[in-house]
């Protein structure tokens, strides 16, 4: 009456397995686009606008540099003035990133 636990199940004809790649495939770009979106609601001067992934990734960069300069001035000022404040330092990895703005590399003769 019930079947064997090591029952196959029947085998995809390719054009099952196409349509399921392709439905994979289209959840994947959706989940991607949703975040670009999510990032461009985060990052200011995006919001609204007809971009690309590339402009919203740069300016996320951008704005993640500025912030963490902004989270070191502010740090070093409680310091200054006798505040403790361990425990809010960032990790090595990210303070040793770099802050400084990239420009367009320009071609080298």
């Amino acid at each position: 009456m019930s079947s064997p636990k090591g029952a196959e199940k029947p085998r995809l004809t390719e054009k099952e397995k196409k349509n399921n790649h392709i439905a994979s495939e289209q959840k994947r770009r959706q989940a991607i686009r949703e975040g670009f979106d999510r990032l461009a609601t985060i990052v200011p001067g995006m919001e609204g606008q007809g971009r690309s992934e590339a402009v919203v990734l740069q300016a996320t960069l951008e704005y993640m540099r500025a912030q963490i300069e902004e989270r070191k001035k502010l740090l070093e000022q409680a310091r200054m003035q006798g505040l403790d404040t361990s425990g809010l330092d960032l990790d090595e990895e990210t303070m040793k990133m770099d802050t400084t703005p990239r420009k367009e590399s320009a071609s080298q003769d």
